[in-house]
Protein backbone atom coordinates (compact mmCIF):
# COMPACT_ATOMS: atom_id res chain seq x y z
CA UNK A 1 0.00 0.00 0.00
CA UNK A 2 1.36 3.77 -1.06
CA UNK A 3 0.75 6.62 0.93
CA UNK A 4 1.04 9.93 -1.26
CA UNK A 5 1.81 13.22 0.47
CA UNK A 6 2.24 16.46 -1.25
CA UNK A 7 5.57 16.48 -2.38
CA UNK A 8 6.92 19.37 -4.26
CA UNK A 9 10.32 18.38 -4.37
CA UNK A 10 9.61 14.93 -5.63
CA UNK A 11 11.63 13.19 -3.46
CA UNK A 12 11.45 9.25 -3.71
CA UNK A 13 9.15 6.95 -1.20
CA UNK A 14 11.05 5.71 1.41
CA UNK A 15 10.24 1.76 1.65
CA UNK A 16 8.55 1.35 4.97
CA UNK A 17 8.59 -2.88 5.51
CA UNK A 18 6.07 -3.64 8.47
CA UNK A 19 5.65 -7.16 10.31
CA UNK A 20 1.65 -7.58 11.51
CA UNK A 21 -0.95 -6.51 9.94
CA UNK A 22 -2.56 -3.93 12.31
CA UNK A 23 1.14 -2.11 12.53
CA UNK A 24 1.80 1.17 11.54
CA UNK A 25 4.90 3.01 10.94
CA UNK A 26 3.69 5.69 13.75
CA UNK A 27 5.78 8.65 14.36
CA UNK A 28 8.56 7.57 11.40
CA UNK A 29 5.99 7.59 9.29
CA UNK A 30 4.05 11.04 10.58
CA UNK A 31 7.60 12.52 10.84
CA UNK A 32 8.70 11.29 7.10
CA UNK A 33 5.77 12.78 5.21
CA UNK A 34 6.10 15.78 7.15
CA UNK A 35 9.70 16.14 6.26
CA UNK A 36 8.34 15.38 2.13
CA UNK A 37 8.43 12.19 1.50
CA UNK A 38 6.12 9.53 0.49
CA UNK A 39 5.46 6.03 2.18
CA UNK A 40 5.62 2.90 0.06
CA UNK A 41 4.54 0.42 3.19
CA UNK A 42 4.88 -3.27 2.46
CA UNK A 43 4.20 -6.05 4.88
CA UNK A 44 6.48 -9.42 3.47
CA UNK A 45 4.60 -11.34 6.14
CA UNK A 46 1.08 -11.33 4.27
CA UNK A 47 3.00 -11.67 1.29
CA UNK A 48 4.28 -8.40 0.18
CA UNK A 49 6.94 -8.27 -1.92
CA UNK A 50 9.86 -6.32 -1.59
CA UNK A 51 11.64 -4.10 -4.60
CA UNK A 52 14.72 -6.06 -6.22
CA UNK A 53 16.60 -2.60 -5.87
CA UNK A 54 15.79 0.80 -3.88
CA UNK A 55 16.61 2.83 -7.27
CA UNK A 56 13.20 4.28 -7.27
CA UNK A 57 13.31 4.68 -3.49
CA UNK A 58 15.02 7.12 -0.97
CA UNK A 59 15.82 4.45 1.31
CA UNK A 60 14.26 1.69 3.55
CA UNK A 61 12.77 1.49 7.24
CA UNK A 62 11.85 -2.03 9.05
CA UNK A 63 10.25 -2.34 11.54
CA UNK A 64 9.80 -4.22 14.60
CA UNK A 65 7.29 -7.64 15.28
CA UNK A 66 6.50 -9.88 17.67
CA UNK A 67 8.68 -12.53 15.77
CA UNK A 68 12.53 -12.91 16.20
CA UNK A 69 15.14 -12.64 13.98
CA UNK A 70 16.65 -16.31 14.36
CA UNK A 71 12.88 -17.90 13.31
CA UNK A 72 12.87 -20.11 10.18
CA UNK A 73 10.10 -18.81 8.82
CA UNK A 74 10.80 -18.23 5.18
CA UNK A 75 9.81 -14.75 5.23
CA UNK A 76 11.85 -14.21 7.95
CA UNK A 77 14.92 -15.64 6.39
CA UNK A 78 13.89 -13.79 2.67
CA UNK A 79 14.01 -10.74 4.55
CA UNK A 80 17.22 -10.77 6.22
CA UNK A 81 18.36 -11.75 3.09
CA UNK A 82 17.29 -8.75 1.17
CA UNK A 83 18.89 -6.22 3.39
CA UNK A 84 21.77 -7.06 0.72
CA UNK A 85 19.42 -4.28 -1.17
CA UNK A 86 19.98 -1.46 0.52
CA UNK A 87 23.75 -2.16 1.65
CA UNK A 88 24.68 -2.98 -1.80
CA UNK A 89 23.21 -0.26 -3.33
CA UNK A 90 24.72 2.12 -0.39
CA UNK A 91 20.43 3.56 0.35
CA UNK A 92 19.52 4.84 3.44
CA UNK A 93 18.35 2.26 5.57
CA UNK A 94 17.22 2.16 9.34
CA UNK A 95 16.39 -0.90 11.42
CA UNK A 96 14.25 -0.72 14.50
CA UNK A 97 14.51 -3.26 16.59
CA UNK A 98 13.37 -6.64 14.89
CA UNK A 99 15.15 -4.64 11.75
CA UNK A 100 17.71 -3.49 13.72
CA UNK A 101 18.49 -8.04 14.27
CA UNK A 102 18.07 -8.72 10.96
CA UNK A 103 20.54 -6.12 9.79
CA UNK A 104 22.78 -7.71 12.57
CA UNK A 105 21.76 -11.15 11.78
CA UNK A 106 22.58 -10.21 7.67
CA UNK A 107 26.07 -8.95 8.78
CA UNK A 108 27.01 -12.29 10.52
CA UNK A 109 26.42 -11.60 14.14
CA UNK A 110 24.36 -13.16 16.86
CA UNK A 111 20.80 -12.17 18.23
CA UNK A 112 19.90 -13.93 21.33
CA UNK A 113 18.47 -13.36 24.88
CA UNK A 114 20.34 -12.77 27.85
CA UNK A 115 21.35 -15.97 30.08
CA UNK A 116 19.04 -14.87 33.09
CA UNK A 117 16.23 -14.11 30.52
CA UNK A 118 16.25 -10.36 31.77
CA UNK A 119 14.43 -8.17 28.94
CA UNK A 120 14.16 -5.32 27.98
CA UNK A 121 9.91 -4.19 28.32
CA UNK A 122 9.24 -0.23 29.66
CA UNK A 123 11.97 2.81 29.77
CA UNK A 124 15.53 1.97 30.49
CA UNK A 125 18.50 4.53 30.37
CA UNK A 126 20.17 5.40 26.83
CA UNK A 127 24.35 6.55 26.67
CA UNK A 128 25.48 7.41 23.89
CA UNK A 129 28.86 6.74 23.15
CA UNK A 130 31.36 9.81 21.52
CA UNK A 131 30.86 8.82 18.40
CA UNK A 132 27.25 8.98 19.00
CA UNK A 133 27.93 12.37 20.66
CA UNK A 134 29.45 13.69 17.47
CA UNK A 135 26.92 12.41 15.53
CA UNK A 136 24.15 13.97 17.82
CA UNK A 137 24.88 16.18 20.91
CA UNK A 138 21.59 15.73 22.59
CA UNK A 139 20.50 12.33 22.95
CA UNK A 140 17.48 11.17 24.83
CA UNK A 141 18.05 9.83 28.73
CA UNK A 142 15.36 7.29 28.74
CA UNK A 143 14.23 5.49 26.11
CA UNK A 144 11.09 2.99 25.54
CA UNK A 145 11.79 -0.87 24.69
CA UNK A 146 9.68 -3.67 24.30
CA UNK A 147 12.19 -7.06 23.32
CA UNK A 148 13.56 -10.20 25.19
CA UNK A 149 16.49 -10.57 22.52
CA UNK A 150 19.48 -8.36 21.89
CA UNK A 151 22.29 -8.23 19.33
CA UNK A 152 26.10 -8.19 18.81
CA UNK A 153 27.88 -5.12 17.90
CA UNK A 154 28.35 -6.31 13.94
CA UNK A 155 31.99 -6.41 12.79
CA UNK A 156 33.00 -3.03 11.28
CA UNK A 157 29.98 -1.31 13.07
CA UNK A 158 30.13 2.01 14.90
CA UNK A 159 28.48 2.04 18.45
CA UNK A 160 26.41 5.09 18.67
CA UNK A 161 24.74 4.37 22.52
CA UNK A 162 24.83 1.40 24.70
CA UNK A 163 22.23 -0.07 27.59
CA UNK A 164 22.61 -1.44 30.50
CA UNK A 165 20.65 -4.77 30.08
CA UNK A 166 22.04 -4.82 26.87
CA UNK A 167 24.88 -2.50 25.68
CA UNK A 168 24.20 -2.38 21.84
CA UNK A 169 21.39 -0.14 21.47
CA UNK A 170 22.54 2.06 18.55
CA UNK A 171 24.29 1.47 16.02
CA UNK A 172 25.80 2.79 11.87
CA UNK A 173 27.20 0.31 9.45
CA UNK A 174 28.96 2.12 6.77
CA UNK A 175 27.60 5.39 5.67
CA UNK A 176 24.19 4.65 5.30
CA UNK A 177 22.55 1.69 7.18
CA UNK A 178 21.71 2.36 11.03
CA UNK A 179 20.29 -0.17 13.61
CA UNK A 180 17.87 0.83 17.18
CA UNK A 181 17.75 -1.71 19.35
CA UNK A 182 15.10 0.94 21.38
CA UNK A 183 11.37 2.42 20.17
CA UNK A 184 11.08 5.87 19.04
CA UNK A 185 8.21 5.60 16.73
CA UNK A 186 4.81 5.17 19.31
CA UNK A 187 2.75 7.42 19.32
CA UNK A 188 0.22 7.93 22.64
CA UNK A 189 -1.98 5.15 20.82
CA UNK A 190 0.49 2.86 19.59
CA UNK A 191 1.81 2.49 23.48
CA UNK A 192 -1.57 1.97 24.48
CA UNK A 193 -2.24 -0.80 22.59
CA UNK A 194 0.98 -2.17 23.48
CA UNK A 195 0.43 -1.96 27.01
CA UNK A 196 -3.07 -4.09 26.13
CA UNK A 197 -1.57 -6.86 23.95
CA UNK A 198 2.11 -7.17 25.28
CA UNK A 199 0.53 -7.56 28.74
CA UNK A 200 1.56 -10.96 29.46
CA UNK A 201 5.00 -10.06 28.57
CA UNK A 202 5.35 -8.07 31.80
CA UNK A 203 6.48 -11.12 34.02
CA UNK A 204 9.35 -11.82 32.44
CA UNK A 205 12.25 -10.68 34.54
CA UNK A 206 13.45 -7.07 34.62
CA UNK A 207 9.87 -6.16 32.63
CA UNK A 208 8.37 -2.96 33.82
CA UNK A 209 4.47 -3.26 34.76
CA UNK A 210 1.81 -0.80 32.39
CA UNK A 211 1.59 1.77 34.43
CA UNK A 212 4.88 2.67 34.22
CA UNK A 213 4.72 2.57 30.69
CA UNK A 214 2.75 5.30 30.83
CA UNK A 215 4.00 7.29 33.12
CA UNK A 216 6.70 7.31 31.93
CA UNK A 217 5.94 8.52 28.31
CA UNK A 218 4.90 11.32 30.32
CA UNK A 219 8.02 12.28 31.89
CA UNK A 220 10.59 10.88 28.70
CA UNK A 221 8.74 11.28 25.45
CA UNK A 222 9.00 14.88 24.55
CA UNK A 223 12.89 14.31 24.70
CA UNK A 224 12.66 10.82 22.38
CA UNK A 225 10.28 12.56 20.23
CA UNK A 226 12.84 15.62 19.28
CA UNK A 227 16.06 13.13 18.82
CA UNK A 228 13.95 11.16 16.23
CA UNK A 229 13.24 14.07 14.04
CA UNK A 230 17.10 14.81 14.34
CA UNK A 231 18.25 11.94 13.53
CA UNK A 232 15.55 11.02 10.51
CA UNK A 233 17.23 13.89 9.34
CA UNK A 234 20.77 12.70 9.27
CA UNK A 235 19.75 9.10 7.99
CA UNK A 236 18.10 10.62 5.13
CA UNK A 237 20.26 13.91 4.93
CA UNK A 238 21.17 12.62 1.29
CA UNK A 239 18.13 12.11 0.05
CA UNK A 240 16.59 15.56 1.48
CA UNK A 241 19.99 17.27 -0.51
CA UNK A 242 19.32 15.85 -3.70
CA UNK A 243 15.40 17.17 -3.69
CA UNK A 244 16.26 20.16 -2.23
Amino acid sequence: MRIDAADSNHRRPILIVLHQESSSPGRVGQMLLQKGFDLDIRRPVLGDPLPATLVDHGGAVVFGGPMSANDPDPFVRSEIGWLNVPLKENRPFLGICLGAQMLVRHLGGNVQARADEKAEIGWYPLHPTDSGRRLLSAWPQMVYHFHREGFDLPHGAELLATGETYPNQAFRYGDNAWGLQFHAELTRAMMHRWVVHGAHRFVLPNAQQGREHLDGRMLFDDALKLWLSHFLDIVFAKQRALAA
